[in-house]
């Protein structure tokens, strides 16, 4: 059993659940629906037409049918879907995660709840803890604003939370609504992006200090929020909803900055470049795996699971990374994990798992 210098036992994954919505929608029918709603208004739409191939994506999963998006909605539309939504998911990725894990969920003892897709007073957890069985007692920690970087950001406050009380059970559950946010309104090319890019999925995993049974140890957090990038991605909120901010720069800063990052990540905690045996992204798109595969110095093709999952899903958000990694664990991993997010702040979310 591996302890830290402070003889503090680290957090190890016991079980990863991924789910997607029933609603699939394909994403010639998305760039059909875009034509029609955008093409004769948005005066460079023909030029920005060609992002819904160029996106890797054959399909993605939604929460709503796809006749919901020929629809106007407004906030109280939005907040009731991702309600409904987030509720229905939650419970069958928290059910999943407890069941490979072999808990109850009146064993678990802190639910740590992640989004940034929806807004719900009480939060998801609480909606479903008493239909669930969860503990009246049980902490509730729900995180909202991390975005795409919340997979891994959440991985580590969850295994943090339960290295502070050893012996106790975790589980983290994260929720993208993102189809939630498509704006008929908006004639922005972030807004075409988005509609281009983004889908709807849930993971879920248990953490403990407990050895038996683990997948891996989660070893090492770490975090970088760039000074002066609060434009390069997030939300723009309105009385319709959210919109989403996209910065052109996003691949390019991938290139020119993550890389120093990653180095005082690897000097932090006295790594060398050759301790890690497998990378893990956050496929945001085609542009940012390819700019990761040029940055970390990995052949091309070396991250076509994060380009399947892309494919198969679009960006999901948080929870697309989990998806990447329930992948690669199935394939089998040995050795050293890294996984690498990136999401509104600007941040930059590292971790370390050890099979």
């Amino acid at each position: 059993m591996k302890t830290t210098a402070s003889n503090i036992t680290p957090a190890a994954l016991h079980s990863l659940a991924t789910i997607a919505p029933d609603h699939v929608i394909a994403q010639d029918y998305v760039k059909e629906l875009a034509t029609r709603i955008f093409g004769d208004r948005m005066e460079s739409f023909e030029k920005l037409l060609p992002v819904f191939t160029n996106t890797g994506i054959e399909k993605r999963h939604s929460v709503c049918p796809p006749d919901w998006f020929n629809e106007d909605h407004d906030w109280p539309d939005r907040t009731q879907a991702f309600i409904e939504g987030a509720t229905d998911l939650f419970k069958k990725s928290a059910s999943q995660a407890l069941d490979e894990a072999g808990l109850m969920a009146k064993e678990v003892d802190t639910i740590v709840t992640v989004s940034s897709t929806g807004i719900a007073t009480p939060t998801i957890e609480a909606r479903v803890m008493n239909e669930m069985g969860f503990r009246a007692t049980a902490h509730r920690v729900p995180v909202f604003g991390l975005g795409c970087a919340g997979g891994v950001t959440g991985l580590g406050v969850a295994s943090r939370l339960a290295t502070a009380e050893p012996g106790s059970n975790v589980l983290l559950v994260v929720i993208e609504l993102c189809t939630l946010a498509f704006r008929k309104d908006e004639l922005s090319k972030s807004n075409l992006i988005a509609t281009a890019l983004f889908g709807d999925g849930a993971a879920a995993a248990i953490f403990s200090t407990r050895q038996p049974g683990a997948i891996a140890e989660v070893e090492y957090n770490y975090e970088h929020t760039w000074p002066d990038t609060l434009n390069i991605m997030g939300w723009n909120i309105d009385p319709i909803g959210f919109g989403a901010i996209f910065d052109k720069s996003i691949p390019h800063l991938v290139e020119t900055e993550i890389g120093e990052v990653f180095e005082s990540f690897l000097d932090h905690h006295e790594l060398e470049r050759q301790d890690l045996d497998r990378f893990v992204f956050h496929p945001g798109g085609t542009k940012v795996i390819d700019a990761l595969e040029t940055t970390f110095n990995l052949g091309q093709g070396t991250l076509n699971t994060e380009r399947e999952v892309l494919r198969d899903y679009g960006n999901m958000s948080a929870p697309t990374v989990l998806f990447v990694l329930k992948k690669t664990l199935a394939k089998g991993i040995a050795g050293r994990s890294f996984l690498s997010t990136l999401g509104p702040g600007f941040t930059a979310s590292f971790a370390t798992l050890q099979a």
